[in-house]
């Protein structure tokens, strides 16, 4: 509703002025537009860098897992619940 009566406001003062409110400009933004369509291809330094950086992420997560796996699963052991007492899990007695 508000875009509706925006535009009509627009069209008010444009006729007010003699000219049109709305202009269409020209981007020079300097590439190519890719609007539903595959964009350039990409240069293959650029390629072959990013196969790189992606190697190396790769390699420093899975050589810190099998280096250091505490990191995953704890530095210490999981106590046995089932070895609790009472008193040590706040159960009263009766």
């Amino acid at each position: 509703m508000f875009a509706s009566k925006g535009a009509q406001v627009l069209r008010a003062f444009s006729a007010l002025n003699g000219r049109t409110a709305i202009q269409n400009s020209v981007r020079n933004s300097g590439h190519a537009c890719n609007y539903r369509c595959a964009g350039p291809p990409a240069h293959p330094k650029v390629i072959m860098a990013a196969e790189f950086v992606g190697g190396f992420a790769w390699w420093w997560v899975l050589w810190h897992l099998w280096t250091e796996p505490g990191h995953i699963t704890g530095e210490f052991e999981f106590p046995d619940a089932s070895k609790w007492t009472n008193q040590e899990l706040g159960i009263p007695e009766e």
